[in-house]
């Protein structure tokens, strides 16, 4: 049983849906991005050092989805818009627990919440007050035959009784529509990413994280984190520069069930 989110958020769902560019934003990673994407899972692992062969073929934990998703959100690799914060980019490799092989074309979708805590669609539940067009933070993008999927944002800020996450969609078998989301297919896992304490410590310190002065519950006090390791979705966490100002990269092999 998936355990309950300690936010008293409503529950309710709503389509997001855009015109225009949105479509124009689909698939593939942003112009000016540090990341270089790996041709396989295995070159993955290599590149971070933090994995090994074992590793890829771990079923990755199923998390709670929590109170704050919305459905078919955009397919975009950037999910920044106007929101600021550290840079943060996202490597995720999605495989076949049973095989270890890499998934192509399954759809790996995120969701979180800005530096002061508030989710798009639900702007002024942590307490703050700011424009709220239902989308920000919020996307996904196909992965190659490589298995992999490349996102762009901020590091996530925090909000009362959960420590910092982003939360996690995979997706199989799915339909791009032309208002630059995508319907049906089949969910094969929920999960969130997770980020080390010491890192998030010096993200904290930083405009305009520094102006949340909403309580923030660390790693090791999370309920639903639970201590879980990779499997529970802790990321391996790069600098993508020589202060915390520049950045970071985040990167984790998902195992998934296709078939479930």
């Amino acid at each position: 049983m998936l355990m309950t989110d300690l936010s008293s958020a409503p529950m309710g769902r709503r389509r997001v849906l855009l015109a225009g560019s949105a479509a124009a934003a689909a698939i593939g990673i942003g112009a000016g991005t540090a990341a270089t994407r790996p041709e396989s899972a295995a070159a993955a692992d290599t590149a971070t050092g933090t994995r090994d062969t074992d590793a890829i073929c771990t079923l990755t934990k199923e998390l709670t989805e929590g109170p704050y998703y919305l459905d078919h959100a955009l397919v975009r690799a950037n999910v920044t818009e106007d929101k600021k914060g550290v840079p943060l980019e996202l490597v995720l490799t999605v495989v076949d627990t049973a095989t270890c092989a890499p998934l192509n074309k399954a759809l790996v979708e995120i969701w979180y919440c800005d530096a002061l805590g508030e989710y798009s669609g639900f702007v002024g539940n942590n307490g703050h007050q700011e424009p709220d067009n239902g989308t920000f933070l919020r996307g996904g993008v196909l992965t190659g035959t490589d298995g992999v999927a490349k996102l762009t944002g901020i590091y996530p800020g925090w909000y009362r009784g959960r420590c910092i996450h982003v939360h996690l969609k995979v997706h199989t078998g799915v339909t791009l529509t032309p208002d630059g989301s995508f319907t049906g297919g089949n969910e094969v896992h929920t999960g969130q990413l997770f980020f080390d304490e010491k890192i998030t410590e010096a993200v904290a310190r930083l405009s305009p994280y520094s102006t949340n002065t909403v309580p923030r519950t660390p790693l090791s006090a999370d309920g639903i984190y639970g201590n879980g390791g990779t499997a529970a979705g802790l990321l391996a966490v790069t600098a993508l520069g020589s202060t915390p100002s520049a950045g970071y990269r985040g990167t984790l092999t998902v195992g998934v069930d296709p078939d479930a």
